[in-house]
Parts: structure tokens; sequence; C-alpha cells
């Protein structure tokens, strides 16, 4: 049996605890300094308030200031915290652990360094870590937190430098509804699974569109924009030296994005015509990483445009997702930028 710590008691954070416990493992889970009332309940109740979801049976639940006893002999630390966290996490967290306990950070999105530099978050990570070295790993792929919690079938990517040490933390959490393939890939990986945020805000549109024009909700407009967005991923993943082989992550993470979650709302909302301010003012309180991660990769290719390094002409409807969130309405759809000619 290994010791697993989870440091974020969000909702793939405590959903991870599903297919460790599942297979006999030690599960300790912490709560930042907002999941207080997460973890206050789920250690009286075991009842996790956001999840909706009981939490395995012998999972321990931390408040933050439990960080050391929830870190002696773990085996393995797991990241769970938001986008909005990384700091925290690196500041916090990642100074203080010591440097033979490995990192699977589940975390997905991208810094802009400026420039056009995009950093994936364990590059991230390990650029502010300086001179101390972790084993900085991820997950990517397609998984809800909450189908997760359900035992519905998945197959998602651990991807980090050593191969071995891959294959070892695949031991700990493989089950028969969590499939996992393993990609020393890093970038590409994270890169993909970041991207799909962006456009899945764009491929939801078309839900708020087809909406406001009848009433109800079509499917040729989202399969068209879908397709348009793994043809714009594949050209940004090119741009930064990502593997071709990562765009089946971002496909199949763009998949169920788009079928749930909080850029399905705000992408309906922006499609049905409401601006961007007052779609965001309409989900107050609600993460939305998808607009952070659009602006990241936009302003990135913007800037790799003046360097002579990209052509945002190639992507449209990145282009489109910008403008919408500078106040620009979503209809008209820029379709006639996205016909090509192959020959």
């Amino acid at each position: 049996m290994s010791v697993i710590t989870i440091v974020g008691a969000g909702m793939m954070g405590a959903a991870m605890a599903f297919p460790a416990r599942g297979n006999g493992h030690e599960v300790r889970l912490v709560g930042t300094h907002l999941d207080r009332e997460i973890i206050q309940e789920a250690k009286e109740t075991g009842y996790h308030k956001t999840l909706k979801h009981q939490l395995p049976e012998g999972v321990k639940c931390y408040q933050i200031e439990e960080l050391a006893p929830a870190l002696e002999k773990a085996d393995l630390l797991l990241g769970g915290v938001s986008s909005f966290g990384v700091d925290w996490f690196a500041d916090h967290i990642l100074t203080v652990i010591p440097q033979t306990l490995p990192v699977l950070n589940i975390t997905k999105g991208l810094v802009h360094q400026g420039g056009g530099q995009l950093l994936s978050y364990p590059e991230y990570y390990a650029q502010k870590l300086g001179h101390k070295k972790l084993s900085l790993n991820a997950v990517g792929g397609p998984c809800i937190s909450f189908e997760l919690a359900s035992h519905d079938p998945t197959d998602i990517c651990f991807c980090g430098e050593d191969i071995a040490l891959l294959r070892n933390m695949k031991k700990l959490f493989k089950t028969s509804y969590y499939h996992i393939s393993l990609s020393t890939d890093v970038r590409g990986v994270e890169f993909a699974v970041a991207l799909k945020n962006a456009y899945a805000l764009g491929v939801t549109l078309a839900i708020g569109l087809s909406k406001k024009r009848d009433g109800q909700e079509h499917y040729n407009s989202q399969a068209a924009l879908f397709g348009q967005s793994v043809k714009e991923m594949s050209k940004i993943l090119a741009l930064y030296g990502c593997g071709s082989q990562n765009l089946s992550l971002a496909a199949g993470d763009l998949y169920v994005t788009v079928f749930g979650g909080r850029t399905r709302k705000i992408g309906t909302l922006l499609g049905m015509g409401y601006s961007f301010d007052d779609a965001v003012a309409q989900l107050e309180g609600v993460t939305l990483e998808s607009i952070v991660i659009a602006q990241r990769t936009a302003d990135a290719i913007s800037a790799l445009a003046e360097q002579g390094k990209a052509k945002p002409e190639d992507l449209p409807l990145l282009r489109h997702i910008e403008n919408i969130m500078q106040g620009a309405p979503a209809n008209p759809m820029p379709w006639d930028a996205f016909e090509t000619e192959m020959q």
C-alpha cells in the first residue's frame, strides 16, 4: 500500500481518491484555505459537497494547517488546485516538500511569459523552484470529475520525464474504469489539454447561437466548430514543438468539455447575445479557466505574429474568441474564414 497526499480538495482532486482508494492505497485529502467548508463537512460526514458524492471509505481529510502530518511518509503528492492557485501551490507546497517526493499535477493550463513564450504548469513550476529539483508530472485527457467518481470509463495520460516512475504511478491509479496511457512529452500533453479549454468556449458559442435563432440546440454548427478547433489546435501544437500524437488528447478532452461544465455555460451565454462582461457577471463565483487560457493563448500568438513566427489568419476561431472577450458580438461567426482548399 502506498500513501497518496492530495493537496486541493476541489472536485477533480477529490475524484482522484476514487481509483486510488479502489486500489487499496491510503489517501489523504488536504484542503487549501479556500476548501475549509468542504473539508469540514467531509471530516464530519464523508460527503464532498461540490463533487456531490460520498468519498471512498477510508479517505482521511485535513485542513491546510494539518499539511505536515498529511505529508508524513507520503509516496506521491497530487496537486489538485485550480489554475488560479498554481502560484500558491508552488510557493506554499512545492517549496516545503522533500525532493524525493514525486508530484502529479492535475491542473490544466498555460502561462504566457511575454514574447509568445508559453509554459505548461510543470515547466512553470520548475522555473519558479529554481535550484530545487522535483519530479514534476501531470495528468491530461478527457475526464470529468463527477463521472470519474461514478466510475464511468475513460482513458487519460500521465506525462513526465521518467517513464519508469510513470509506470509506477500508473499502478497506483489504474482501474477497470480509469485507463492510463503514458508519455514523456510533457509539453505536448499539457499544451493539448490546456488548449481545449479555449476552444471549448468557441464550440459552445454554437449552442447559444442556435438557441437564439430558433430556440433549439443544433449539432451541424457545433460539429463544424469542433473540427475547426481541432485544426487550429494542431497548428498551435506544431508552433510550440509539441508532438502531433497529442492531438487525440486535445480532441477527446474538447469533446467532454463541450458537453458539460462551466465553459459550456459561458459559451452558450455569449452565443445567445450576452456581452462578455454580462456573461461573466451571470456566472459570478464560477472559475472560468477557459477565458484565462483563451486570452493567454491569443496574446502569445499575437506576440509570435509580431516576430513573423505565426499567422493569426491561420487561427480564425481563436481570433473570433479573442474579439468576443474584447467586446465584439459572437454573431456573425466567421464561417467563410474556416473554408479551405486541399489538393
